[in-house]
């Protein structure tokens, strides 16, 4: 018989540290959870929190810009045109403004109600609001609409025109670049060794009321390297202040102490503004010996090598007439204004000029960096005082005579943007109209000369139809009237491709020429429309001369300097840091001199400087908010922000908050 089998089984004894870790460790689970929701609910209180008190400062910030905006307007001036020009274009934008709001409410009243009118009979209208919406609906079906598609149709083919005529200019730039053409010097322009080589070359430095920058601007022409006896500096000074005109004189005669072949200028009658200043200095006898005439206005600082790089390029081209250099600028950082405006200066010299100098030898004189044959203004007849932009006239009666120009982008002049968007302003408004009374004055003249159909063509249709009448007619009509107005107009609703993708690619291709300036693309945009108000109005008045087509006004400078300019005065200031730093004129003491001037400053303090308030873009501002309220209402989402956004912009530049700020 077996033997009965025994199992024995073998416990391995509980380890009481490892029950005492499990027990740990679910309790820290539990007590994970606990704290985890207590967590939690204070994330979501501290949420609540921010929320209210987000909510709180909300009123108090809106109520600090009411205040801060009412302050603005209460101490800023009205510096609008004269009320002749602000007159008409204002007043057809307020009852435009008054109309948009008595619609908008309409249609808020519709939406909220859910009036639905096209399933309505007439006989089941039920009172005078409905009534009203429901006449307000068939007149803008019936008439309304089909005038505003016709005119954005037309805008729209004139904007398409524009902006193909900008993208032939960048391809034209980008071939430049990519087969490397530019003007070229010849090696045996002159001889260095022989200064009886080198042309007999005049420098005229037009100034009128420039205290800021006459000193570097005279400073800048005596320091050119170029032979002394074969060079003559002109300080024509149109300065209406005495005691700035004997400074000035003071300045010319201490660089004439120096050896330096400079003449101080002044007329008596201010006639013509620039261009009869010019005029008047190339009456002198003595400018019969010179060959050459280079032209820089008070705040431009050439380099010392300017004329070494500009007019060797006449040598061996008889049929050259101008040789114009590129503007670079020392306060293009500024603000925001200097920024945009450079933007746009980048791409009109890097694009626009040095394109059409090299296919066509041809562009707009820009009034200063430039190197005349003085034979050729002879021929073309000399500096006219018939418009406001003489530097444009004269280039375009040398081309009609068969003159050609070149255009060097690599030789570049430091010159200053305005910082403030009055004179800017007021800058934009002359460069607008006074190419539309040069088209008015020189159209005869363009069809009857001896050039080419082509040649004709490009001066009419491309130079100063496309580019100078077209461009602010559209951009004014088509983005501040037309769009606002298709927002009550769903018949005439303008397509994506009209009010972002065109418009964005074409800012793109205006900011290559200057790649640092790719963050302000949206910016740029919306400036250029908010502009084109001031441009339009320009543009209008030079057309049918009305208002101040025919005014000049000085842009005002800074006397911002470089490190460069700086280094250059140096010499200058350490030799007038001594106590007898006053020059004595023949007239009257030193002393004398300085006596009168502190007279002056105590008879005649220097006025404050305000920002102004701008009532047309003010108006604007309205509108398009307004419209985008109406965009808002039907959901139409890219409209609405385009609106939005192109109002507040609108907005800021009514209340002169971009740009300088005076204190």
């Amino acid at each position: 018989m077996a033997p009965s089998t025994v199992v024995v089984t073998i416990e391995k004894p509980e380890n009481p540290s490892q029950k005492h870790n499990i027990l740990d460790s679910s309790a820290f689970l539990e007590k994970q959870k606990a704290v985890s929701t207590k967590q939690f609910t204070w994330v979501l209180l501290l949420k609540v929190n921010r929320v209210f008190a987000c909510l709180s400062w909300l009123p108090m910030a809106l109520r600090a810009m009411f205040l801060s905006l009412k302050k603005r307007i209460a101490r800023s001036d009205l510096t609008d045109e004269e009320p002749k020009t602000r007159g008409r274009l204002y007043k057809f934008i307020k009852v435009f403004l008054g109309l948009s709001i008595l619609a908008l409410v309409m249609e808020v009243v519709a939406h909220y109600k859910n009036w639905n009118l096209n399933l309505y009979q007439p006989w089941e209208v039920q009172g005078l609001v409905q009534w009203c919406y429901m006449v307000w609906l068939t007149f803008r079906v019936d008439y309304i609409a089909p005038a505003a598609i016709m005119m954005s149709n037309f805008c729209v083919v004139l904007f398409l025109i524009q902006s193909f005529d900008r993208l032939v200019l960048c391809v034209g730039c980008f071939w430049i670049k990519y087969k490397k053409i530019k003007p070229t010097i010849a090696e045996d322009a002159f001889d260095i060794e022989d200064p009886s080589s080198f042309p007999m070359v005049l420098i005229q430095i037009p100034m009128c009321n420039e205290r800021e920058v006459y000193e570097q601007a005279i400073a800048s022409a005596c320091q050119m390297d170029w032979p002394r006896d074969r060079l003559l500096i002109q300080v024509l000074d149109d300065s209406d202040d005495i005691n700035l005109q004997n400074l000035i004189k003071d300045e010319v005669s201490l660089w004439h102490q120096k050896g330096v072949n400079i003449i101080y200028r002044h007329r008596l009658i201010r006639t013509g503004y620039k261009a009869g200043n010019l005029k008047s200095a190339m009456g002198c006898d003595y400018v019969k010996d010179y060959e050459f005439v280079a032209i820089f206005d008070a705040d431009f600082t050439p380099n010392s090598d300017y004329l070494k790089l500009t007019v060797p390029h006449f040598k061996g081209n008889p049929e050259l007439g101008l040789v114009q250099a590129r503007w670079s600028f020392v306060n293009k950082d500024e603000n925001l204004l200097t920024r945009l405006q450079n933007i746009n200066l980048c791409f009109h010299f890097e694009v626009e000029q040095q394109v059409n100098g090299v296919f066509l030898n041809f562009f707009g004189f820009n009034g200063t960096a430039g190197v005349w044959r003085i034979k050729a203004l002879e021929e073309s007849g000399g500096w006219l005082e018939r418009t406001t932009v003489e530097d444009m006239d004269i280039a375009v009666r040398a081309h009609l005579n068969g003159w050609k120009m070149i255009f060097l982008n690599d030789v570049r002049v430091l010159c200053e943007l305005p910082e403030s968007y009055e004179t800017y302003k007021k800058q934009q408004h002359r460069w607008h109209s006074g190419p539309m009374q040069l088209f008015r004055l020189c159209l005869p003249a363009i069809l009857t000369s001896k050039i080419s159909i082509w040649k004709k063509s490009n001066l009419i249709f491309l130079f100063f139809l496309l580019r100078k009448l077209i461009l602010p007619f559209y951009s004014f009509t088509l983005f501040c009237i037309i769009l606002p107005l298709t927002m009550f107009l769903p018949e005439a609703e303008l397509p994506l491709w009209v009010i972002c993708y065109i418009p964005i690619f074409m800012s793109f291709l205006n900011i290559l020429p200057s790649p640092k300036s790719f963050p302000f693309l949206v910016p740029y945009l919306l400036f250029e429309n908010t502009m084109s108000v001031t441009k339009f109005n320009a543009m209008v008045s030079g057309l049918f001369q009305l208002g101040s087509s025919y005014e000049w006004v000085v842009t005002k400078k800074t006397g911002r300097s470089s490190e460069s300019d700086l280094l250059a005065y140096a010499e200058r200031e350490s030799m007038s840091a001594n106590e007898e730093k006053i020059l004595r004129r023949n007239s009257e003491s030193g002393l004398e001199l300085l006596s009168k001037l502190k007279e002056q400053e105590v008879v005649a303090p220097k006025k404050k400087k305000k920002n102004g308030i701008y009532r047309k873009e003010l108006a604007l501002a309205f509108l398009l908010l307004t419209a985008a309220a109406r965009s808002f209402l039907s959901a139409h989402g890219v409209h609405f922000y385009f609106l939005l956004f192109q109002g507040l912009s609108f907005l800021a530049v009514g209340l002169d908050l971009i740009g300088e700020q005076m204190g």
